[in-house]
């Protein structure tokens, strides 16, 4: 019989605590045997990196104050290191300033939301265009029942006469 781990594995395997049990990343170490141990993840290591994005307030604002520490050497490079940005974050910022593109970067991104209005007038369109087919179907129909009436009732007056003409 096999000896067997309170964890139900072999006693001379080790289980390795998984990456998400660690609440980082791990790295698998392969030890003398074949083991494999996780060692403990690197605290510096961030588990997924997301883009900022910064409003459109945040941008004016930062622009105004670098636009205003423009005499000053240093200040500027100050400023973008305590905020942790780039130069090219002000350039582009400018750039969109002086394009008057920062007043529209507040509003939200994607399509502008429909009026119900504008859905409930498509829809009655096509209902009244369904209705306006469907008349003009009827009155062929109509148009049709007529003409085989008038048909039929020439039939019926022309026998009585006791022409057979074809």
């Amino acid at each position: 019989m096999q000896d067997v781990g309170t964890n139900g594995t072999h006693p001379s395997v080790e289980v390795a605590a998984s990456p998400e049990d660690q609440g980082g990343v791990a790295e698998l170490v392969f030890r003398a045997g074949g083991r494999a141990v996780a060692t403990p993840p690197d605290p510096e290591l961030v588990e997924r990196a997301k883009r900022r994005s910064f409003t459109a307030e945040y941008k004016a604002k930062i622009v105004a104050q670098a636009d205003a520490m423009a005499g000053k050497p240093g200040a500027v490079g100050e400023l973008l290191r305590r905020e942790g940005l780039y130069s090219s974050h002000l350039t582009e910022w400018r750039k969109q300033r002086d394009a008057g593109a920062l007043a529209g970067l507040g509003k939200p991104r994607g399509r502008p939301p429909v009026d119900k209005r504008d859905a409930e007038i498509a829809l009655l369109k096509r209902r009244a265009e369904r209705a306006e087919a469907e008349v003009s179907k009827l009155k062929r129909v109509v148009e049709i029942q007529g003409n085989l009436s008038a048909l039929l009732s020439e039939l019926g007056t022309g026998s009585a006469d006791g022409s057979t003409e074809r």
